[in-house]
């Protein structure tokens, strides 16, 4: 299971959504995601348009991962710009990864914009069948 919980972050995400950024420093608005559980495995898949693959960071550390990516200026130094207003600079989420989750064999895959990050559940997370025995099995084993 996925677990989201990051006020502060969400807050100030919220906040740039409503009042914008402000120049090339500041900290990109968002980062979007998807994830939902496809058999055995949690998918999610973040919106990373423009980004360059080799930008992109993960890490996981005590059931917490991590992905960092960072969008460029496309622009040189004699341009003069008119608007800029897609988002530039470092892109950072955080994810709390439930312990039914296999962190060490998480896989990623980055095409046409979409990071997407397949997580499997541990094999002592899924559901599994119990056998019933009565006790008239357990008298002819003895017999």
């Amino acid at each position: 299971m996925l677990m989201r919980t990051d006020p502060f972050r969400e807050l100030d995400r919220l906040t740039q959504q409503v009042f914008g950024t402000q120049g090339t420093s500041a900290r990109p608005a968002a980062m979007p995601m998807d994830a939902y559980r496809e058999g055995d495995d949690y998918v999610v898949r973040f919106d990373l348009p423009g980004v360059s693959a080799d930008t992109i960071d993960l890490d996981v550390e005590r059931n917490v991962l991590t992905v960092r990516a960072e969008r460029q200026a496309e622009f040189g130094d004699d341009v003069e710009v008119s608007v800029s207003e897609r988002p530039r600079g470092v892109f950072s989420r955080q994810l709390f990864l439930g312990e039914s989750l296999d962190t060490e064999r998480i896989a990623a895959e980055y095409h046409s914009g979409v990071l997407t990050l397949r997580i499997p559940v541990t094999e002592r997370a899924k559901p599994r069948k119990i056998a019933v025995g009565s006790r008239e099995d357990a008298k002819q084993i003895d017999a």
